[in-house]
């Protein structure tokens, strides 16, 4: 079971869980509970109901003993683990103010179920008290407590320099072989993330991990391996990935939920589907819960109509719909701004007698958004609140940036406020849609002012409140400013620029027609070992050939088919005549061998 703690939230919902993975799922009805801050206590009651022969009722304590300026996220765990491994599970922070959780817990067995591994549920005495401290980042789920440690971090960019900065594999073998940094599965997870954007690095640097003397491979670190590899599409070596997991006893169903969305990324529906289909096979039998996470791979991957023929399908042969299997439709069609799908599916719903709760209005209020129909979206936000439903801080976050776009500052500033007043602690996205607005003014000062607030309140700037900056300097081709502000980011409110943001730079200086300066930010990108993805890749190297430097323009695309990405075929193309019209056809004929050995990652050996 995972559970989420948030200061200031209300909860109403029904969950679907496991408590292992060999026990059918049990129905949690969460009662509505108001989880203040500086109230006193605040008690709720979870019911686990089930048709099967076991069931719990779990009563959960919180009393908050020091008021915190901050939001809250925190997970408790509930599972067949050890009292010390669930204990390790809860994290602290010294510098927060502390919340105490008192848990109480008992469990009815009857009939005790004869389980696949042959093992009994066990029952664990847990700890009475746990000291819960809010972090500085809000609604960040924490599952491993190490994998945000300085020292992994630390580590995992020194690895990531070294990886990115040598394309030899044998000298970087040597070079990995001779480090001191000590491996553990937190660290090798983290590299093998930072390396998404490289496949062919993450891959190298998971085969030279599993070499490594008593180092063993985690599901974590296969999943992570799998995304990189999904980005370039790689799915032959990702099924032998299957199953080597299966061997080794580590395959789950977030494996395949994982390799559907790959698949629906790259426009692959059916393989989507058939990638779903076959957890069966591999002995996985899907659930409720798994079907509702695929249909939301495949709305977040604009294929929301292949969703709705998914869903139409299992309706009727496989599953009954709950009320989120509804609103992941109705947030895909909202997506592609088709209102009139949206409101029958909506309507169906409620045929089906699921009321819209606070997700599925804010789903429909940004639906409205997206389509510019802001009257009917405050029409809505009031509707929820005549219905006593609180819009969380995401709806805020809609509308302030939905009518900043549209230039009505004012109406923005004033839901920025209703915010505020209406008890939602201060968060980062919040204030960066606020900032958000103002640049669609363009009153960049204002917009500083609301980043000095956040400083106050410690919840930022990040690297998107300069991205959301970056992107109006840039679109009102105030390239000096910009230029200015991307240099103050680190040096003055020591924030660290992301991909996206290097990427803004990037484009303004090829657009400008400055590549010398689109090359200076693009080395200082690698020297901080974050790597480029395909669009940044071909922005640069269409800027090169435009500039007839088609030695360079080979270097970069020479590195990008190192790192596994493959170039587009507009981009390729364009290379290659400018070298045939420059007589280098043997330089063509070696980078479209390079292509053709990449398609099966021959060049890793």
């Amino acid at each position: 079971m995972q559970l989420n703690l948030i200061a200031g939230t209300d909860f109403t919902s029904t969950l679907n869980f496991r408590l292992s993975s060999s026990l059918a799922p049990l129905e949690m009805t969460m009662e509505e509970a108001k989880l203040g801050t500086g109230k006193g206590r605040n008690r709720f009651d979870f019911d686990y109901s089930s048709k099967q022969s076991i069931y719990t009722i779990i009563s959960i304590e919180i009393s908050v003993i020091e008021p915190t300026k901050m939001a809250f996220s925190q997970i408790l765990k509930r599972s067949t683990r050890t009292p010390e491994t669930f204990r390790s599970s809860v994290h602290s922070s010294s510098s927060s103010p502390p919340i105490t959780a008192r848990i109480s817990a008992s469990e009815i067995i009857k009939e005790p179920q004869t389980f696949s591994n042959q093992t009994k549920l066990p029952t664990h005495n847990f700890p009475p008290l746990l000291h819960i401290h809010p972090r500085s980042f809000c609604n960040k789920i924490i599952d491993n407590a190490d994998a945000y440690s300085p020292q992994v971090i630390t580590d995992a960019e020194k690895l990531c320099k070294m990886i990115s900065t040598h394309r030899d594999t044998s000298q970087l073998d040597s070079l990995l072989n001779s480090t001191e940094i000590e491996l553990s599965p937190a660290l090798v997870v983290e590299v093998l993330k930072k390396l998404s954007n490289a496949g062919v690095f993450a891959l190298f640097f998971f085969r030279w991990t599993e070499k490594q003397n008593g180092f063993k491979h985690t599901s974590d670190s296969y999943d992570a391996l799998i995304e990189a590899l999904g980005k370039i599409k790689q799915f032959k070596v990702i099924w032998t990935l299957v199953n080597d997991m299966k061997i080794k006893g580590i395959l789950g169903k977030s494996t395949f939920a994982l390799i559907s969305r790959r698949y629906a990324r790259a426009k692959k529906v059916k393989e989507a589907v058939e990638a779903f289909e076959r957890m069966e096979k591999f002995g996985f039998k899907p659930e409720l819960h798994d079907y509702n996470r695929f249909l939301d791979t495949l709305c977040k991957s604009r294929q929301v109509e292949s969703a709705q023929q998914v869903f139409d399908k299992m309706k009727k042969t496989k599953f009954k719909p709950d009320i989120k299997s509804y609103t992941i439709l109705l947030e895909g069609w909202g997506q592609e701004m088709n209102l009139l799908k949206l409101d029958e599916v909506y309507r169906e719903m409620k045929a089906e007698e699921f009321e819209p709760d606070v997700v599925a209005y804010g789903i429909i209020i940004n639906a409205y958004c997206k389509s510019k129909n802001y009257n009917q979206a405050i029409n809505k936000f009031n509707e929820m609140r005549s219905k006593n439903i609180n819009p969380t801080p995401h709806i805020y976050c809609t509308l302030i940036n939905g009518l900043g776009s549209e230039k009505r500052l004012d109406e923005s500033l004033m839901y920025f406020e209703l915010s505020k007043s209406s008890g939602h602690l201060p968060e980062a996205p919040t204030y960066n849609a606020i900032v958000g607005s103002y640049c669609w003014s363009m009153r960049m000062e204002d917009a500083f002012m609301v980043i000095e607030e956040m400083k106050r309140y410690g919840i930022g700037p990040n690297s998107r409140t300069f991205d959301i900056i970056l992107h109006h300097l840039v679109k009102g081709r105030r390239t000096k400013e910009a230029y200015s502000v991307f240099k103050r980011m680190r040096d003055e409110f020591g924030c660290e620029p992301s991909v996206s943001t290097y990427e803004i730079m990037v484009r303004m200086f090829c657009n400008e027609g400055r590549v010398d300066m689109a090359v200076s930010i693009w080395e200082e990108m690698k020297g901080e070992g974050v790597l480029p993805g395909m669009h940044m890749f071909s922005t640069l190297i269409n800027s090169l050939c435009r500039d007839k430097k088609l030695q360079d323009c080979c270097k970069y695309l020479e590195e990008m088919m190192d790192m596994g990405i493959r170039p587009p075929s507009q981009m390729f193309n364009h290379l290659k005549k400018a070298l045939v019209d420059e007589g280098k056809e043997d330089v063509v004929l070696m980078l479209t061998h390079r292509l053709e050995k990449l398609r099966t990652l021959l060049i890793v050996t």
